[in-house]
């Protein structure tokens, strides 16, 4: 991403305004666009203002070098951080009162807050500090299991995995994948006031009535190990991990799914079967992995299509382009795609919703698992066992039109989408 002025028509004029103001006016945009991060990024004569929405970078503005310092001044100062300290990384939080929800009426029923929880981080860099601010909008429900994107299958796959009294599930894909999001709808499936279910966050995004969140706190020492050994003596029956990122928190978790508890947790892995490896290079043991095991999860986000806008191609002359899905499509479908109808700065998408491999643990896959078969061994086994791969659910949700060939190409990678 280069950082460099945009055309006056894409960008918002902050130059005659306070800073108090600017800020105001570029969280409130953010707010309204729906974007999940800010960004504020130092340049050697000014700096560039984006937001992140749904997964792309926008440009919103330039201010000149001196704005920005103050820009960024006044935002840590409303997130209680020091405004004299910028040689080191700081993170910071600032509950924002948006204006864009005036006027909204509580919902009485979930006692939901409607303001914006920002999560500011800063790093020094070359020409001065960088600031990126990820917005929590504390408005927005959360999803449930049924909505993340998942195929009928697959759902009812995923549902049958959290339904085990015990067991490790595992969420694993790249960073901004979704997987957060995914542990918090699998969290509100089973949050039915009959298990006590415990979380280990970092941070914690959202509170949800019903459950005990804790959340780690790296600068006194208390990390996910640390918790993890402290949940496990409060009688819980679920424990949700944020992220396995060590040998300590890897293996503990195991030991906790082999006792009885559900486990839920994320791992960084490409695929579904990957995720084994991952646990594996953390120092977990073959055969206690193979019996804690209940599943994974692997997934991309991917943007959809906005419905008024998408414009549609009749493929009845390729019919082949389907084939591999053709079984699971419903009368009608498979005879069309489509692609975004970008008009009037307009990208032709309006939301994201996920692509996923879902892998559940069968006795033949816990027995490869036991005597140690890699990614591909796996990955093959999982495919004779029906397994819906990134390449069938991407052509699923393309067929249907929730999505674009073009979109499924730039998230997927190239790899998991061939034969």
């Amino acid at each position: 991403m280069r950082n460099e002025p945009q055309t006056a028509s894409q960008m918002i004029d902050l130059s005659s305004m306070r800073v108090e103001h600017a800020v105001d006016k570029v969280i409130e945009h953010a707010v309204g666009l729906g974007a999940s991060d800010l960004m504020l990024l130092a340049n050697e004569d000014f700096f560039a203002i984006h937001v992140r929405h749904l997964g792309m970078i926008r440009p919103v503005s330039i201010v000149s070098a001196d704005m920005g310092k103050r820009f960024a001044q006044h935002i840590k100062a409303a997130a209680g951080m020091d405004v004299a300290e910028n040689r080191h990384p700081h993170d910071g939080r600032w509950i924002y009162d948006s204006l864009a929800d005036e006027g909204e009426a509580e919902d009485e029923e979930s006692g939901a807050d409607r303001g914006v929880d920002l999560r500011i981080s800063t790093v020094p860099t070359m020409h001065g500090e960088d600031m990126v601010i990820r917005l929590l909008s504390r408005r927005h429900g959360l999803f449930k299991i049924d909505q993340i994107g998942l195929s009928k299958k697959d759902l009812g796959r995923t549902q049958a995995m959290l339904d085990s009294p015990g067991g490790l599930v595992l969420c694993c894909g790249p960073t901004g994948s979704g997987k957060t999001a995914t542990l918090y709808a699998a969290l509100n499936y089973l949050n039915d006031g009959l298990r006590k279910i415990n979380t280990i966050e970092d941070p914690i995004e959202f509170a949800i009535e019903g459950l005990r969140q804790s959340q780690v706190r790296p600068k006194i020492g208390v990390d996910f190990a640390q918790l993890l050994k402290g949940v496990l003596r409060q009688s819980p029956d679920i424990i949700m991990i944020g992220e396995i990122r060590d040998r300590e928190t890897a293996t503990t978790a195991v030991h906790a799914a082999n006792s009885g508890h559900l486990v839920l947790s994320t791992i960084h892995a490409p695929v579904a079967a990957a995720a084994i490896e991952s646990m594996r290079s953390l120092g977990v043991n073959n055969h206690f992995l193979a019996t804690a095991l209940r599943g994974v999860l692997s997934q991309r986000l991917v943007r959809t299509l906005d419905p008024e806008r998408r414009v549609e191609y009749d493929i009845t002359h390729a019919p082949q382009i389907f084939e591999p899905i053709r079984h699971l499509l419903a009368e009608g479908e498979g005879k069309t795609f489509y692609a975004p109808g970008a008009t009037d700065g307009h990208t032709g998408y309006s939301g994201r919703t996920g692509v996923f491999e879902v892998m559940t643990m069968t006795n033949a896959l816990r027995e490869m698992v036991a005597h140690g078969a890699d990614t591909h061994r796996l990955r093959e086994q999982t495919r004779k066992e029906g397994t819906l791969d990134f390449k069938s659910n991407a052509l699923l949700k393309v067929a249907r039109g929730i999505t674009s060939v073009e979109e499924v190409f730039r998230v997927v990678p190239s790899e998991y989408l061939e034969d």
